[in-house]
Parts: C-alpha cells; sequence; structure tokens
C-alpha cells in the first residue's frame, strides 16, 4: 500500500520563526591586580535569550569572548551559593537571576560583593567570612556519653530553628549589610544565623558558649537592622529576625 503524500506547492516558503535571542550588554567590573591596581567597567554586548539567566551570559562571554573573565560557579542551580555577584546594585545568585526580570534593555552591571577583598573580577577571598562561621562553631555540642541510640526530637522543636537551617553560605547577606563593610572584624548575619540554628537545636548543649561568643564588641549588638541581609537572601530566610532572637536569648538566657 502506499503512503499518502501532499504535494508541495511550487513556491511556497517556511514559515518563519521569531528569534528569542535579544542583545543585551553585561557592564562587569573587572579586576585584575596583575595588570593593574584599578577596577574597571567592561562592556560585553551578547546575544542571548532573555529567558536565560545571568549565569549563561557569564558562560557565553567566557567562553566565546573573552576566556580571562573570572567567577565562582558550581551547581548552577541555587545550592552551593558560590555565585553570589551584585548585579544591578543588588546582592543576588547569578544562577538564579533571569536575564528578562532585571530589565534587559539597559545594560547590566555585574560586580564582585562588598566588604570582601577582590581577588581578581568577580572573586572574593571569602577566608574572613568562614572563619566567622568557625568562630560560632556550627556543630551539635552535647555532654556525656555518646549515645545508644539517635537523638529523638519533636516537630515542634525541629520546627524551631527550620528557617536558619536553609543557609548555605553564600554570603549575600554579609555582604550587604552596611556594618560590615564598614569593619569587616563584624561576625556578620551569616555567622549568626548559623548560630542561631544550632542555639535553639534543643539536641545542643552550647548554646551558652555560642551567646558568650556572639555577645563580643564584634558580635551581634553591631546589627543596625537595615533588613538589607533579609533583603538579600536568595533562600528567603528571615535573617534580621534570627538575629533578634539571640538578641533576645543574650538578655533572656532563654532559648
Amino acid at each position: 500500500m502506499a503512503t499518502p503524500t501532499l504535494d508541495k506547492v511550487e513556491g511556497a516558503k517556511p514559515a518563519s520563526v521569531a528569534s528569542p535571542y535579544i542583545t543585551v550588554t553585561f557592564r562587569i567590573r573587572r579586576y585584575n591586580p596583575e595588570i593593574s591596581s584599578e577596577a574597571e567597567w567592561q562592556d560585553f554586548p551578547i546575544e542571548i535569550d532573555p529567558k536565560e539567566r545571568v549565569l549563561d551570559g557569564l558562560h557565553k562571554i567566557k567562553w566565546e569572548t573573552d576566556g580571562t573573565l573570572t567567577f565562582r560557579r558550581s551547581c548552577a542551580h541555587g545550592i552551593c551559593g558560590s555565585d553570589a555577584m551584585r548585579i544591578n546594585g543588588k546582592n543576588r545568585l547569578a544562577c538564579k537571576t533571569l536575564i528578562k526580570d532585571i530589565n534587559p534593555e539597559k545594560p547590566i552591571t555585574i560586580e564582585a560583593i562588598k566588604g570582601l577583598t577582590v581577588l581578581k573580577d568577580l572573586v572574593v577571598d571569602m577566608d574572613p567570612f568562614f572563619q566567622a562561621y568557625r568562630d560560632v562553631m556550627p556543630f551539635l555540642i552535647t555532654k556525656g556519653n555518646e549515645p545508644t541510640r539517635e537523638r529523638l526530637q519533636s516537630a515542634e522543636d525541629r520546627e524551631r530553628f527550620d528557617d536558619t537551617t536553609k543557609c548555605i553560605l553564600c554570603a549575600a547577606c554579609t555582604s550587604s549589610c552596611p556594618v560590615f563593610w564598614n569593619d569587616g572584624q563584624y561576625f556578620g548575619p551569616a555567622a549568626i544565623v548559623n548560630a542561631h540554628r544550632f542555639i535553639f537545636d534543643s539536641r545542643d548543649e552550647g548554646g551558652e558558649q555560642r551567646l558568650e561568643i556572639l555577645n563580643d564588641k564584634d558580635g551581634v549588638w553591631r546589627c543596625r537592622t537595615t533588613f538589607n541581609c533579609t533583603d538579600a537572601c536568595p533562600r528567603g530566610i528571615e535573617v534580621t529576625k534570627a538575629i533578634q532572637e539571640v538578641k533576645r536569648a543574650l538578655i533572656t538566657r532563654r532559648f
């Protein structure tokens, strides 16, 4: 049996499909200490689908235009927190920021997060940030012998610190804090959030130690409640609320 076919219409042309691509300018603050002690802005016009992410645009520039462009990224799905940067003046994760959501008709400004030493382009020295994190002892502290069974916890007790378990250590909150900009000795919101996660854990017995650490002159009392940290958090953590709860625990010693 012959397969039926449609006769081609002579001279007919396939329907044109509108291209999803637009021209977007990425204005990136470049810094290379091996070349100059001064940072400078550089424009990169690229053709890209506006539904793509800023991270995709950075990849396109690095892979197709300038291989010296330097930035951090890993999972590209908003979990590792390594690609935090200032995009149009606001701390964001490049892998979670869609180009269409940040007015691609104007140049998109991209620079390193503030308050930490820039090593090259969009890469900063994270050592001070992680040192503050380590200083608050972000691990379970218990006394006595090792338990012979699982440490049980009620759903209500778990809910008490659920919000602060979401931190991915991207530094977006800490590097959005004006106090941290002016004095890098301040522990910063991320360290306090991670202290909160264990201070209010019913299984933990190191709350007093952590509270004493945060009672230092560079600790929790440096917070000025500007809410920058809460606005910057890509995980939606109520950072300012957590800081206030730690302050309250320091005053009342109830946690």
